[in-house]
C-alpha cells in the first residue's frame, strides 16, 4: 500500500492532524511532516512554496519513500501540486482540502492583512497563545511575517501557472468545505478543471479552518480515494 503524506497548512503544524491518523486504516504507513520554520522545526531560509517542495523531496528520500500518496490542507495541498509538477515520479495520487488557487495582488494583500501579529495579539490573543505554543521555540511572529512574504510572492505571480496544473497527470481530489470563507467554489472548480485527472469535491458542513472540518468525514473521503 503506497504510503500516506499528510501536509499542513501555512501557521500549521503535523500536530493538528492527530485526531485523523487515529481515522485512518492502521495498514497504511502514514507520514506527517513539520514544514520547515513550522512545530518547533528549525526554518532553512525565507518560506517559499518551492523551497518547502524541495524540503519534501529531500524528505522522502530520507525516508526511503520512493512515491507517495498525498492529503494536502490548504498551503500542503499547493505544496503537494508544486511536488507532482517537479517530480511526477515522487506522487502518486493527491487530495487538496481548502486550497487557494486565485493569486493576484488583491488576493494577496488579503490575505497579508489578516497576518499582522500586532493586531491577532490585540484582537485574538487566543489564537496568538495557540501560535506561540505551537511553533515554539521559534517565534511565532516572525513565522507570521515570513508566510506573508511568501504570500505577497504568490500574488506577485511565484506559484503555480495555469499551464503548470495541466501537466501534473496524476489523480487530484480538489476538496472543499461548504462554508470555507477563505477558498471559493469557482477557483477550486477551475483549479480541478486544469487538472488532467482533477475532480472538485465538496465536504458538506465544514469551514476553512481544519479544526472546523468534520474529521470523520474528511477520513471517510481520503479512505474512498486512496483506498
Amino acid at each position: 500500500m503506497t504510503p500516506l503524506l499528510l501536509l499542513h497548512g501555512a501557521l500549521g503544524s503535523a500536530a493538528q492532524f492527530d485526531s485523523l491518523k487515529t481515522l485512518l486504516p492502521e495498514d497504511r504507513e502514514v507520514y506527517a511532516p513539520n514544514f520547515p520554520g513550522h512545530g518547533g522545526a528549525p526554518a532553512q531560509g525565507a518560506f517559499s512554496i518551492a523551497g518547502f517542495g524541495e524540503f519534501l523531496q529531500k524528505y522522502l528520500s530520507d525516508n526511503d519513500l520512493s512515491q507517495v500518496d498525498i492529503f494536502g490542507y490548504s498551503m500542503g495541498g499547493y505544496v503537494a501540486l508544486h511536488l507532482a509538477r517537479r517530480h511526477p515520479d515522487l506522487v502518486n495520487r493527491i487530495f487538496t482540502l481548502g486550497t487557494k488557487f486565485d493569486w493576484t495582488p488583491e488576493t494577496a494583500a488579503r490575505e497579508m492583512a489578516m497576518l499582522d501579529p500586532e493586531k491577532i495579539e490585540a484582537k485574538v490573543p487566543a489564537f496568538a497563545s495557540i501560535l506561540a505554543e505551537r511553533h515554539a521555540p521559534a517565534d511565532w511572529k516572525e513565522v507570521l511575517r515570513r508566510t506573508a512574504d511568501m504570500i505577497h510572492g504568490l500574488g506577485a505571480g511565484s506559484g503555480l501557472a495555469p499551464e503548470d496544473m495541466t501537466v501534473i497527470t496524476c489523480p487530484v481530489v480538489v476538496g472543499l468545505g461548504e462554508h470555507d470563507n477563505m477558498v471559493t467554489p469557482e477557483e477550486s472548480k477551475a483549479a480541478a478543471n486544469l487538472l488532467p485527472n482533477g475532480t472538485f469535491n465538496i465536504l458538506p458542513g465544514c469551514k476553512h479552518p481544519i479544526e472546523q472540518t468534520d474529521v470523520v468525514l474528511l477520513a471517510k473521503r481520503l479512505k474512498e480515494f486512496f483506498g
